[in-house]
């Protein structure tokens, strides 16, 4: 990969009550790392334990700047069987952005062709602009229905490292290899995550970094390799 990945914006802090470093933490490890960006992501209501709600009400109080590193506020929202997401949407309207997955501890799995409508409802939400962790086979996905949808939508599907790290998840390698050929047929941009919960996590992108440049992956399509197509594609204000 030619391009550096900039922005690490699918990271977790102690405020999701299972991970273990905070904002400040975080942001250091950003700049030791080498970033410019770090986005805040804790887990909305409905992954246990999770982050109070007053939690996503008081993020402006957190500095737009931490140790020189850019700071943005941002939640991983859960799709529901009914397709709609967890996080009350008068505290999404605060956010600069929603990361959307499906988590087993508020979703019971169906089929492809349900689990596809349902997180595609999500994703039509104006703050919804990533879909974390779509390679989980737990949750099987009609991919190129997916893919299509997140044109539609503007929303960009992530490469999350850790599960390729730590591939425990069903079939985590080999959907990676069916939906980013795809994102790259019909043009749909990506971003690499590192699903940080612990401060050394953040902006590991590795083991993604490798896979990509492997498959040959357009970077013109990956999001976080530059901070304005970031600001750009969230529609971010300040």
């Amino acid at each position: 990969m030619n391009k550096k990945l900039v922005i690490d914006l699918h990271t977790h802090t102690i405020a999701s009550g299972h991970a273990y470093g905070t904002v400040e933490e975080n942001a250091l490890a950003a700049k030791e790392k080498g970033l410019v960006g770090l986005g805040i992501s804790d887990h909305a209501p409905g992954v246990d334990p999770c982050t109070d709600p007053l939690s996503f009400v008081t993020l402006c109080e957190v500095p737009r700047n931490i140790h020189g590193i850019n700071i943005y506020y941002g939640v991983e929202n859960n799709v529901t069987n009914e397709g709609t997401m967890t996080l009350d949407e008068s505290l999404l309207t605060k956010l600069d952005y929603c990361i959307v997955g499906i988590h087993g501890t508020c979703y019971q799995p169906k089929s492809a062709e349900e689990n596809t409508e349902n997180l595609l409802k999500c994703m039509a939400n104006p703050k919804t602009f990533f879909v974390s962790h779509p390679d989980d086979g737990y949750f099987p996905l009609d991919y190129e229905r997916l893919v299509l949808g997140a044109k539609e939508y503007g929303v960009a599907l992530e490469v999350n490292s850790s599960h390729i790290k730590n591939p425990w998840r069903m079939g985590t390698l080999e959907n990676i290899r069916i939906y980013v050929p795809l994102c790259m047929k019909y043009r749909v941009p990506i971003f690499v995550g590192s699903d940080a919960h612990e401060p050394s996590q953040v902006g590991e992108f590795s083991e993604a970094v490798a896979m990509l440049d492997e498959m040959g992956f357009d970077e013109d399509l990956i999001i976080n390799n530059d901070e304005e197509k970031f600001r750009s594609f969230i529609k971010f204000k300040g």
